[in-house]
């Protein structure tokens, strides 16, 4: 008897294949396509006709038929869309060279900088086209940033000092990172400030009232994290010395006090020098000329002007040394301290590459 219709090629999975199939089904993140292809490949290993297939996938005979067929050529791999060849290049990578070229080493009549608009004047092509150039080689011309190289001679010296203290700190001795942050502003609000409802962030005027300034001494305890707060109205030696003593009055006296501060007048002033001649126990370890980044203290300097500063409003310098304290209370109760991880030589394997390449950039 005749056979009607075209007699179909089995279609068998394995098991390995069978995994594979109800993987790409599950995952959350695969393209919604080749699941709903690999659930037709695994409904026709169980249903032989085409047309319950379809009629339960909601597609049609043609469908089933072609993802079956491709999967019995080509297996796992016949799933997947094949490459398209695409529109033809319209930018050549002559063209893309000349960009940037232009960008590094050209900069536009009367200006400072380049923007993609008037690249894309100066190249004859499209802003966007000129903006995925940029992208795609990490060139961003209108960010700009600062640097300082420490002319400091005793650089390598002070750096391996300071950060010796931080990574291996000596027994028996107890290490403070000590700074000052100087002239800090009560600024209050033009206006109230309006709090931060549903689908409504926080709103603040964006002009202020100044109502008196102050100066923060903060000792950060290197090992535990917490941080000596004093607040005083001026960073004079007299008011240096007055925390030192705080310091000593806090520390048991069996311990030794060692200090990374930065290089203050105050700090070198001769009351301090007197001082520290009648309390051998305290050890000052100076960081080098323009490298306050090697102060640990930074980091809650930082922290602190994020997260109590900036966003307060403060009318009076009562109410702003009362914030500055409760934020020192809340930091101190969490008592996690900073961990310094670069070693000595890694910074100044940097510091070198830095120099290196701002010496050929001159040169």
């Amino acid at each position: 008897m005749a056979t009607i219709g075209r007699p179909k090629k089995p279609l068998v999975v394995t098991e390995d294949e069978r995994d594979a199939l109800v993987r790409l089904t599950k995952r959350a993140r695969v393209n919604r396509s080749l699941a709903f292809r690999a659930r037709l490949v695994l409904a026709c290993a169980n249903t032989p006709k085409s047309s319950d297939v379809a009629r339960r996938y909601r597609t049609t005979n043609a469908t089933v038929g072609k993802w079956r067929q491709r999967f019995i050529e080509h297996r796992l791999d016949g799933l997947y869309d094949e490459p398209r060849v695409g529109a033809p290049r319209t930018v050549s990578d002559e063209d893309v060279e000349a960009v940037i070229v232009k960008t590094l080493e050209t900069r536009p009549a009367g200006e400072t900088h380049w923007s993609t608009r008037t690249m894309a004047i100066r190249a004859g092509l499209s802003h966007t086209t000129i903006g995925r150039i940029w992208r795609t080689f990490g060139l961003k011309p209108h960010i700009t940033d600062s640097f300082k190289m420490s002319p400091d001679p005793q650089l390598i010296e002070k750096v391996r000092d300071v950060v010796g203290l931080y990574m291996n700190p000596p027994t028996n001795a107890v290490v403070f990172s000590f700074d000052e942050k100087s002239q800090i502003q009560a600024l209050e609000r033009a206006q109230p400030i309006l709090p931060m409802d549903i689908g409504q962030p926080e709103r603040r005027t964006h002009n202020y009232l100044r109502n008196g300034t102050l100066d923060l001494f903060a000792a950060l305890n290197v090992a535990t994290g917490d941080v000596l707060a004093r607040c005083k109205p001026q960073h004079r030696a007299q008011d240096f010395v007055a925390f030192l003593r705080e310091i000593d009055a806090s520390v048991e006296p069996a311990l030794d006090i060692h200090m990374v501060l930065d290089n203050l007048s105050a700090h070198r002033a001769p009351a301090v020098h007197r001082w520290l001649l009648r309390h051998p126990r305290f050890h000052l370890h100076f960081t080098p000329t323009y490298a306050s980044w090697l102060n640990l203290v930074e980091r809650f300097f930082g922290l602190l002007t994020e997260k109590a500063l900036r966003r307060g409003s403060h009318s009076s310098v009562p109410q702003l040394r009362e914030a500055i304290l409760a934020y020192v209370a809340a930091h101190n109760e969490k008592g996690k301290p900073f961990r310094w991880t670069k070693t000595a030589d890694e910074i100044l394997d940097k510091m070198r590459r830095f120099a290196l390449r701002t010496q050929q950039v001159h040169a």
